[in-house]
């Protein structure tokens, strides 16, 4: 099973070439693969408020693409901003 497995693709595309939101069960796996406490998550995309991770976690609100983004370079799953092209270049 690799690292992905458990976060569907379209989570994992840039914003404009139609990025689906994660679920939270996915944004619970992302924070798992960061090895990231929602405080720790919380620091590493710039909010000052550990309830908002809980919030996404908990499916109470969407989590916005830039963090998204910031998450999944964390875990290891690349830089999701950039289409597949670009990151060949």
């Amino acid at each position: 099973m690799t690292k992905q497995s458990k976060i569907r693709a379209a989570c994992l595309r840039p914003f404009a070439d139609g990025w689906e939101q994660p679920t939270p069960e996915e944004v619970r796996e992302v924070l798992r693969l960061a090895g990231l406490s929602g405080s720790e998550a919380a620091r590493h995309v710039g909010i000052t408020e550990g309830r908002t991770i809980r919030r996404w976690t908990g499916g109470d609100s969407a989590i916005p693409y830039a963090c998204w983004a910031l998450l999944c370079h964390a875990a290891g799953l690349g830089l999701i901003w950039f289409a597949e092209q670009d990151k060949e270049a």
